[in-house]
């Protein structure tokens, strides 16, 4: 019933498979043509009673990050459901361990994913994570296609 997700260094265009179980199955491909050192693994393979998720990455930037913004746009059955910008890193100050993380340096980082905050129907959703290197959004750093498919209500 519990599954592993898991991100790992691809290629563009083909879709890989993260996980799946009963309730849910997520897959992704970068949007870009280039290798990238990155991975990702996410605990449980569920949204059924999941309040929280305990996630994991491990990337290898191509760039130094000292401006990091991450944008989320979230599909539901093909219509736009989410626009969430969310500025991790501004050059001053900042609390997350990925500022100042150098080019070709690995960042290794652990966290939780609150789930009770959102609920998801059953269906299709496409996301678009993008993390771009100023404030322009002209700079991306990475950007990841995920489809993700809720088999079952939640309620």
């Amino acid at each position: 019933m519990f599954g592993l997700l898991f991100f790992t260094l691809f290629t563009s265009g083909v879709s890989e498979l993260l996980c799946m179980s009963s309730d849910l199955e997520m897959s992704y491909t970068f949007c870009d043509s280039t290798d990238h050192a990155f991975k990702f693994n996410l605990t449980p393979c569920s949204i059924m009673n999941t309040s929280v998720w305990k996630g994991t990455l491990s990337w290898i930037p191509r760039s130094d990050i000292t401006f990091l913004e991450i944008v989320f746009n979230v599909w539901y059955d093909g219509a736009k459901a989410l626009h969430w910008k969310q500025l991790l890193c501004s050059g001053a100050d900042d609390e997350y361990s990925v500022c100042e993380t150098l080019k070709g340096e690995t960042l290794v980082e652990e966290f939780d994913i609150k789930g009770s905050r959102t609920s998801f129907p059953k269906g299709n959703y496409n996301v678009i994570v993008q993390g771009f290197s100023d404030d322009s959004e002209t700079n991306g750093v990475i950007c990841l296609n995920i489809t993700m498919i809720v088999k079952q209500d939640v309620f």
